[in-house]
């Protein structure tokens, strides 16, 4: 099956809203037995091919952030590197590659974060964005250090903000034992180690470097965290 005839499949069955597709569905079967079953499905187009379509898509979707990832910083490259600035090495794929970085160059090292802040209670997101920081800001070297957002507010209130670093570490025991063995019990909160080290890291705004591309991830953006 291909993407485009699984695509079909699902919207077929969505008839444009899938809420209300659920809810005539759950008042159709609401008093009816497995012998009325089978016409009601075949009628709905309920059956197994849905349900392969569904995890096809499903799969497809999983690779997104990937693709958003790479992309989105070999769009970005050519825009952000200085003139007579080298790439010496690339991480592309989203998620722990074995690289200590996105990208470094003669003159950088980078972080790229791809995510659509939403303003509210986002714990997994600042944690994923402080351990970026505090990697890059602990990173023994001479070039400059670079955190790429896409939209600065948020990442500059969380990091400006009294959450715990103890609870920002919390699902990463690596990470907090390391940061213990630097400093023990000198920080306990976000933003005294962010006033500590905000000088070493550069937080860029993707949307204020290369505007157009901050339109086009607000245009398409639903979530999520790369």
């Amino acid at each position: 099956m291909t993407l485009d005839e699984a695509h079909r499949n699902v919207q077929a069955f969505k008839q444009g809203s899938l809420a209300n597709r659920i809810a005539r569905l759950e008042s159709l079967l609401a008093g009816k037995g497995k012998t009325t079953m089978s016409a009601l499905y075949s009628t709905h187009r309920i059956s197994s091919t849905l349900l392969e379509s569904a995890l096809a898509l499903k799969l497809a979707a999983s690779q997104i952030n990937e693709v958003v990832h790479a992309v989105g910083i070999l769009l970005l490259l050519p825009y952000i590197l200085n003139d007579g600035e080298k790439v010496q090495m690339l991480s592309l794929a989203a998620g722990n590659t074995g690289k200590p970085f996105d990208l470094e160059t003669d003159s950088r090292v980078a972080e790229f974060k791809f995510i659509d802040w939403k303003g509210g209670p986002e714990s997994i997101r600042q944690n994923q964005l402080f351990k970026d920081f505090y990697l890059l800001a602990e990173f023994p070297t001479s070039k400059k250090r670079y955190l790429y957002v896409v939209g600065d507010e948020y990442p500059i209130r969380f990091l400006n903000g009294g959450r715990a670093l103890q609870s920002v570490m919390s699902r990463n025991m690596k990470l907090f034992s390391d940061f213990r063995q630097k400093y023990g019990t000198r920080y306990s909160t976000v933003r005294e180690y962010y006033c500590h080290r905000q000088g070493d890291v550069i937080l860029a705004d993707l949307a204020k470097c290369v505007p157009h591309f901050g339109l086009a991830v607000a245009a398409g953006e639903e979530d999520d965290d790369i």
